[in-house]
């Protein structure tokens, strides 16, 4: 299997079975419901494991969880550590909805804070970190190699976190000193205070990891400053880090990126309630994890086409598929994860065996299962089916009609009738 990779800006190889294939995705910060562009990386995280799983890879999925930012400082002033326990509830409840399984560990940047503060400590020891006033800054110029990941020209970089106390504008915190309004601190070696955002996840993959492992992911928008640091940070310390940068495309709304600060949100929990956890999965299935993904009515209303069509097909009899159909729906997900293209291949399937297997993959094995229809609509079509017999076709009509408007097709079989949801 290969993946694109970001850093190289090429394909690379996975290793070959069975791995280990470790895996680190950048989570959520925690300060509200998470909004649906949120489970993109959850998602291809999770589908990008139970591949693996399937083809005989021993895999570890980390996916952590950001409870320390300003942000939350920000939302909740003086409250911080209660707002991050609440949200960090909300997205477990609402990532668990979609179905796919947690992660194999799942760490939080306030429980990995020693880990942080030890590997500050060794990067000013290095020479790659500096102390003033109470914060601590990632001294770029130690590292050649920073802007590699983000192709970034060195006059882009110039507004990361504005300080004059730093040395270079470039530079980035990696630990700061407690401000009044903040609740929550910690001692460190240059006083009370907590870790920037960066270093939390070069700690926290380090801890779960390695200092070495194969695949981190994250939405596009995290290239720089964010993954670009945790480059710096960890390469700087001698550790190879990741081996190939998975960047997904970012979820669009009416054309522009969705983001809370834009206000074009839309909250995973409000997704879910309105088109379901079916329709979602369809509908991420659509894209390349490389691409960006418009979320408008109309895409949401085609995932909903295509997976009835699915559905459909369990309600038929099964067709048994070509000798080469799995194979070909292999060849696209291991040539970079190509869902689109996996997905041209199983909409030709009419096997039911084969095509539940490659549909449980993404988490939509349930469009196998047949609905028992609900006591009333039975009695309905039992009604229709009396009045069938007595040739009342018009009353028969009526009853087909008052089915359809409870949400159910009623079709007529050798055995009677058959109830199934209507599409």
């Amino acid at each position: 299997m290969r993946l694109y990779d970001t850093y190289t800006r090429g394909l690379v190889e996975l290793p070959a079975r069975p791995g280990p294939v470790r895996m680190y995705f950048c989570g959520p910060t925690v300060y509200r419901h998470i909004h649906v562009g949120n489970a993109v990386p959850e998602v291809l995280g999770r589908w990008l494991k139970r591949w693996l799983d399937l083809n005989g890879y021993e895999t570890k999925l980390a996916i952590n969880v950001t409870d320390i930012n300003d942000k939350i400082y920000d939302a909740a002033p003086g409250d911080s550590v209660g707002l991050a326990a609440a949200a960090t509830e909300w997205y477990l409840e609402d990532i668990g909805r979609l179905g796919l399984g947690m992660p194999d560990v799942q760490p939080t940047a306030a429980g990995t804070v020693p880990d942080q503060i030890r590997m500050i400590e060794e990067l000013v020891v290095r020479g790659h970190a500096y102390e003033a006033d109470g914060d601590v800054y990632y001294r770029v110029a130690s590292f050649p190699e920073y802007g590699r990941l983000s192709r970034q020209r060195a006059d882009e970089m110039l507004d990361q976190e504005p300080n004059p106390r730093k040395e270079d504008p470039r530079d980035f915190a990696l630990w700061k000193a407690s401000k009044p309004g903040e609740d929550s601190s910690w001692e460190s070696p240059w006083g009370r205070g907590r870790p920037g955002w960066h270093i939390e996840c070069s700690a926290m993959s380090k801890k779960h990891l390695g200092p070495e492992f194969e695949i981190h992911g994250g939405g596009l928008d995290l290239v720089f400053p964010h993954h670009e640091n945790e480059i710096a940070q960890s390469r700087a310390l001698g550790h190879p880090f990741a081996r190939i940068w998975m960047h997904n495309g970012m979820l669009r709304f009416a054309g522009e990126e969705m983001h809370k600060s834009a206000g074009n949100d839309v909250s995973l929990a409000r997704a879910f309630d309105r088109w379901g956890r079916e329709t979602l999965l369809a509908f991420f299935l659509s894209g390349h994890w490389r691409k960006p993904l418009d979320y408008s009515d109309s895409t949401l209303t085609a995932a909903a086409a295509r997976a009835a069509r699915f559905r459909e097909v369990f309600r038929n009899p099964s067709i048994t598929a070509p000798d080469d159909a799995w194979d070909r729906f292999a060849a696209a997900l291991d040539d970079d994860f190509n869902t689109p293209e996996a997905l041209a291949v199983i909409h030709e399937w009419r096997d039911h065996e084969l095509l539940y297997r490659a549909l449980n993959v993404f988490g939509l094995g349930s469009l196998a299962d047949r609905a028992d229809a609900p006591a009333g609509v039975t009695q309905l079509a039992e009604a229709r089916s009396a009045a069938r017999a007595a040739k009342d076709f018009a009353e028969a009509d009526r009853l087909r009609a008052e089915i359809l408007a409870a949400g159910w097709e009623v079709r007529d079989v050798a055995a009677g009738y058959e109830l199934v949801p209507r599409a």
